[in-house]
């Protein structure tokens, strides 16, 4: 079994909570100061959750430049009060960052929840066409 510290839990909080923000800003026909704050408790939980170097590292890899650009940029419109566009561009780079935990996530879910419908296109996602 995994532990989880301190620090860590509290970054799942913060993390939920940026999420909440992000989702309820949107809601409210992209308020800009809810989505700001939004994206930064959701950087902020990150960094909570695997470490500031760590964080540095996911997102300033070379083949993620560019996905990073265009999420950074994103908060950054968010941030300039240019809540549309920049939240265009920060899904382009969430989606382009993390493409690569959506199939674990998926499976997870899939298994998790044993719902037919997610479990036949969770496995569409992660390559395998076999049902089961």
């Amino acid at each position: 079994m995994i532990s989880i510290s301190e620090g860590q839990k509290i970054g799942v909080g913060i993390t939920g909570f940026g999420v909440f923000f992000i989702l309820f800003g949107t809601l409210l026909y992209f308020d800009s100061v809810l989505l700001a704050f939004g994206n930064l408790l959701f950087l902020t939980g990150l960094s909570f959750i695997i470490g500031l170097r760590r964080t540095f590292s996911f997102f300033f890899q070379r083949h993620k430049l560019k996905a990073t650009s265009f999420f950074l940029g994103g908060v950054a419109l968010v941030l300039l009060r240019w809540p549309f566009l920049g939240m265009l561009l920060e899904t382009y780079g969430f989606f382009s960052l993390f493409k690569g935990f959506f199939p674990v996530a998926s499976g997870f879910l899939g298994n998790a929840f044993n719902i037919p419908f997610l479990s036949a296109l969770f496995r569409r996602f992660q390559g395998t066409s076999s049902m089961v």
